[in-house]
């Protein structure tokens, strides 16, 4: 199991500098990775909100080893060619380090949605969730991509150059026990199920994708857990990420758990 910390970009973490400068000390202190919320805005008490993606770049100029990545990405949210240009460079910047989560995202927790205009329907954004992983998956491979679909097109493009690997993992969030999420999560790199409350939700979730996919070799299955909580009987995941709090985020609490390092 590998492990990272996972940081809203709120109010004392909203500078991008700031980020920077804690994912260098998270890997001096041996930590595998930091990755960082994706939201717009979230609600009271946090005020202030930076961008994921500069933040990103940020912590890619300072780091040499340490994986990187949006937990996650409300796809719909962003034009899929925008998205491929935005991973294949944070991607090559960082020499391959980048991990994409990605999923429908939610308008319960901050009406990031209704209130700026986007799609509310979880059905219609899961159909642009797909679509816009094919073209992502077919734009890596740097042959030209032609894709006519219900809410994207790109007529005939190439996107070079491609991403260090040949192409970035797709790490597909999604609610335990939801059945669409996890049959999409197993075409791709990983699963990261969001909210888990138990290490019985994690066994059912992991049954699930061998049932659906087979091999599970290769295949990166992502948790969060709160600082502090043993992740021994979490040990079908092979990633833990250390969650915190938005509601009482401080930068003093964050470099506390980091400086503590990693909980093997």
């Amino acid at each position: 199991m590998r492990f990272a910390l996972w940081v809203p970009l709120f109010d004392e973490l909203a500078d991008p500098r700031v980020v920077a400068r804690l994912a260098a000390e998270a890997e001096e202190a041996g930590w595998d990775g930091m990755f960082v919320w994706d939201q717009l805005w979230w609600r009271a008490p946090v005020s202030s909100v930076a961008d994921p993606w500069i933040t990103m770049a940020a912590m890619a100029a300072v780091t040499e080893r340490l994986r990187l990545g949006p937990m996650v990405t409300p796809v719909a949210r962003r034009r899929p060619v925008k998205l491929l240009r935005e991973a294949t460079t944070l991607d090559v910047l960082s020499g391959g380090r980048l991990s994409l989560g990605v999923g429908l995202g939610g308008d319960r927790f901050a009406g990031e949605f209704s209130r700026s205009g986007d799609e509310v329907d979880d059905r219609i954004r899961a159909e642009q969730l797909d679509e816009a992983l094919e073209i992502l998956t077919a734009g890596w491979s740097g042959a030209p991509v032609s894709h006519h679909g219900t809410h994207y097109t790109v007529d005939s493009v190439s996107f070079l150059p491609r991403p260090v690997a040949g192409r970035v993992p797709l790490w597909v969030g999604g609610f335990p026990g939801k059945l669409k999420p996890l049959r999409r999560a197993a075409r791709y790199d990983g699963y990261f199920p969001v909210n888990l409350t138990s290490p019985d939700q994690l066994a059912e979730s992991v049954a699930l994708l061998e049932s659906i996919r087979g091999d599970l070799t290769d295949y990166e299955i992502v948790i969060s857990l709160p600082p502090g909580t043993d992740p021994a009987p979490y040990a079908a995941a092979t990633w833990c990420l250390t969650d915190f709090d938005p509601s009482t985020l401080r930068l003093a609490d964050v470099r506390a758990v980091l400086t503590a390092g990693p909980p093997r």
